[in-house]
């Protein structure tokens, strides 16, 4: 094999800058990107010639030279970011982004963002406004709080809150609720961030009136009540509960403040769901502020909703971190258009797309399935495909012990193995992702809507199926 021949074999930029397709890739894109992705081609081209020991390999490559330069470019300007088909049957899957927006709340989303808002302008004053006033109103009516207002996420809402109440005190909380949320961000290194000393109370398992009573000194600033929504204690517990700790806090003239996480405005044990504390809860029971996520078991977008009273609110408000932990115009937008659902329990359900998928019955996640696996055996694909009981989880640190029945579309392909199938189903241009259990393909319709049916059907029948 003679490698010096096949290195002087390779075109040279000019010769691929006058190829026809390279041309087009010129007009289409730019200059500067192609000849980008020739030089980068050019360069793994040699290194493959180099490490290679088969002639016709080596010769093959140099051929396909100008398709992989086409192809890198085209890879240049394609998003990263994709939809994908969440075949999981985790409905708040934080990988995958958590809570969908409805198709109609994107439409009004899509309207405002394209152009200019009153995001800060209060149109009746005609002077400036405050972003948290088009949502504001709307959490303290649905939930009986004073005030209200909200930053990035639920980790910048503790921390905001008390960098604005404890800074430089200290703040008693649970050694059983010093919980951990995804990606090893801790309560304790939090409240640290914040200015505010944590002073723990109690065990692991059980902690007790007295605990916080006695640990309350002239540097308690408030108590911190943290609801294990990503995980549960079972067994020999006891824990404190909101009205408990209202009359300690205030004998002693200091807030009262719950972190409830995932943060649900419905009561779901009505919908055959574990109870989960509402929001109106920890507001009706005394709570004076209560922080909860935006893209939970709201169903909205990504954000860090903080009520209570008004005193504390605007505290917060007037906090120098808060700037740095604001809200966008399209947070503030989807929040509204989510939160003003809400106002009937009817509507909440029908058009916010995690409460819709909670709630649906077993008969009707049934019927899709059937639907589905009829589409995709119409589409004759090489595999055996059925339908299969299942269970649906609702994911991203919310009730971790909930387990909802499904149905799901089983895939059993009949000539590559399910890891290979499920890794094609990740490349596809609508990527689908799936669970494998059991050596089966498992698609849980709870979790995809009917509208993508078709997509996953006509991609997985142009997918190949054949063995490489």
């Amino acid at each position: 094999m003679n490698k010096n021949m096949l290195y002087r074999s390779i075109p040279k930029v000019d010769i691929l800058l006058e190829n026809a397709a390279v041309q087009e890739l010129i007009g289409r894109y730019s200059r500067d990107t192609v000849m980008e992705s020739i030089h980068t081609e050019l360069d793994k081209l040699r290194k493959f010639i180099g490490e290679c020991e088969d002639e016709e390999a080596a010769k093959k490559q140099i051929e396909l030279l100008p398709v992989n330069i086409e192809a890198a470019v085209a890879a240049m300007h394609t998003p990263n970011m994709r939809m994908v088909i969440n075949g999981t049957g985790t409905i708040l899957h934080t990988n995958l982004g958590r809570a969908p927006i409805g198709q109609e709340h994107m439409k009004r989303l899509a309207a405002i963002a394209t152009g200019y808002s009153n995001l800060e302008y209060n149109l009746d004053a005609g002077r400036r406004g405050e972003r948290y006033s088009h949502f504001e109103e709307l959490l303290c009516k649905i939930t009986g709080a004073e005030a209200a207002m909200a930053v990035n996420n639920n980790a910048a809402a503790v921390m905001l809150i008390l960098s604005s109440l404890a800074r430089g005190g200290e703040v008693v909380v649970s050694r059983g609720e010093l919980v951990e949320i995804g990606g090893k961000f801790r309560i304790p290194d939090v409240m640290e961030q914040s200015g505010a000393k944590l002073v723990e109370v109690g065990t692991t398992n059980k902690t007790h009136y007295d605990d916080y009573e006695s640990a309350i000194t002239e540097e308690t600033k408030a108590l911190l009540k943290v609801h294990t929504s990503n995980y549960r204690i079972v067994g020999f517990t006891e824990s404190v509960v909101i009205d408990e700790l209202i009359p300690i806090a205030k004998e002693h003239g200091i807030p009262v403040i719950e972190d409830l996480g995932s943060g649900v405005l419905i009561d779901l044990s009505r919908y055959g769901i574990t109870y989960e504390p509402t929001v109106q809860d920890s507001i009706r029971k005394g709570a004076d502020v209560v922080c909860f996520s935006g893209d939970k078991l709201l169903g909205g977008p990504q954000a860090g909703i903080i009520i209570g009273r008004k005193k504390y609110i605007d505290m917060m408000k007037k906090n120098q971190l808060t700037r740095a932990l604001r809200i966008d115009k399209f947070t503030a937008t989807a929040l509204e258009l989510v939160l003003q659902e809400y106002l009937s329990e009817e509507k909440a359900i029908q058009n916010i797309p995690v409460l819709r998928m909670i709630t649906r019955t077993l008969d009707e996640v049934t019927e899709e399935a059937g639907t589905l696996c009829g589409i995709l055996k119409e589409a004759g694909l090489p595999a055996r495909i059925e339908l299969e009981a299942c269970e649906s989880q609702i994911g991203g640190g919310s009730l971790p012990l909930e387990r909802i029945p499904s149905m799901a579309v089983a895939i059993h392909p009949e000539e590559i193995s399910v890891a290979e199938l499920e890794e094609r189903m990740r490349r596809l241009a609508v990527p689908i992702i799936p669970r494998t259990v059991n050596d089966t393909v498992i698609l849980d319709v709870r979790t995809i809507e009917r509208r993508y049916f078709d997509v996953a059907a006509r991609q997985l029948k142009e997918l190949d199926w054949g063995k490489i």
